[in-house]
């Protein structure tokens, strides 16, 4: 796929209570009689102190969240695996019991160099059962640290492009017939791409009581913001290798007057995001990855005569 035109880019520690501090803890609150009165003092300090750690010190831990930036919290680069994954999504409504919507969405990774910048080129395809949902998504960012450089998507014929900086967001005019051509978004601080969220998630550095708090933009639609996601714990799910032990990651949040939640299972070992759960509006959608296995429905579609 050729090259489009684009302008250059640009553990709080835990306090461990033994049950010998536990014995320091309790005896000092009620004094023997033998204590000088000079010691009294000091004695209801450390008393005071004490209590005070075990009101403060929660929510010292649940403040505690990884702002992912570009600099002291980097996203995990080298976990980030190129070649083509596919997604089977669905959705499902517990009313319409005799119903399920399904999609396939592919999303291919490879390397290139633009402009002497190396970059991760990311192209997906979204399928349906019509031909007007067909979505077709180009996407850059930066081998080095993920910044977006460029974004495109096309839906129903229409094409919006961005080219994508540090400090603002442009329409892209070397796109012919963008229809984003005159967008202009100054941001207060560096984003990442949301249409990229899984390549993002599979970068994170996920641990047991992790949080995370990512800046993210979906290009065109609402303004940026800063989303946090939580692991909550652990999960083995059946695949086709076996067992496999996987991350928890979850999001929740507001959208129209509506609560909605969603989940991720990243594997520990190859930082694969598997399965995905969304729940809005009282309904479900879930992703899915397909084995490896399966047919590459765009090279299908390629080798048919026009």
């Amino acid at each position: 796929m050729a090259v489009k035109q684009l302008k250059t880019p640009r553990k709080a520690r835990l306090l461990k209570i033994t049950a010998q501090s536990l014995n320091g803890f309790v005896s000092p609150c009620k004094p023997p009689h033998f204590y000088s009165t000079n010691q009294i003092p000091l004695i209801v300090m450390k008393c005071l102190l004490r209590v005070l750690v075990f009101i403060v010190m929660p929510c010292i831990v649940s403040a505690q969240a990884d702002t992912i930036n570009f600099t002291s919290h980097a996203l995990q680069i080298h976990q980030l695996k190129t070649g083509t994954r596919q997604y089977l999504v669905y959705f499902q409504h517990p009313a319409q019991n005799k119903t399920l919507r399904f999609s396939l969405w592919q999303r291919s990774i490879d390397t290139i160099r633009f402009n002497n910048q190396p970059l991760f080129r990311i192209v997906q395809q979204w399928y349906g059962t019509d031909s007007a949902q067909f979505r077709s998504v180009y996407s850059l960012s930066s081998r080095t640290d993920f910044k977006p450089a460029f974004h495109e998507e096309t839906l129903n014929g229409k094409t919006k492009a961005y080219n994508w900086y540090a400090d603002h967001i442009t329409g892209a005019d070397s796109i012919t017939a963008n229809t984003a051509a005159a967008f202009n978004l100054p941001l207060e601080y560096p984003t990442l791409n949301w249409n990229l969220d899984i390549e993002t998630f599979e970068m994170l550095p996920l641990a047991e009581g992790k949080t995370f708090v990512i800046p993210f933009y979906d290009a065109g639609l609402t303004p940026p913001a800063f989303i946090t996601y939580k692991v909550t714990g652990s999960e083995k799910l059946n695949t086709r290798e076996g067992v496999t032990d996987c991350w928890k990651l979850l999001t929740e949040g507001v959208h129209n007057n509506s609560r909605y939640t969603q989940t991720f299972w990243i594997s520990k070992q190859e930082h694969e995001l598997l399965k995905e759960e969304d729940q809005f509006n009282g309904g479900y959608r879930y992703k899915i990855k397909i084995p490896a296995f399966s047919p590459d429905i765009t090279a299908r579609f390629a080798a048919q005569t026009p």
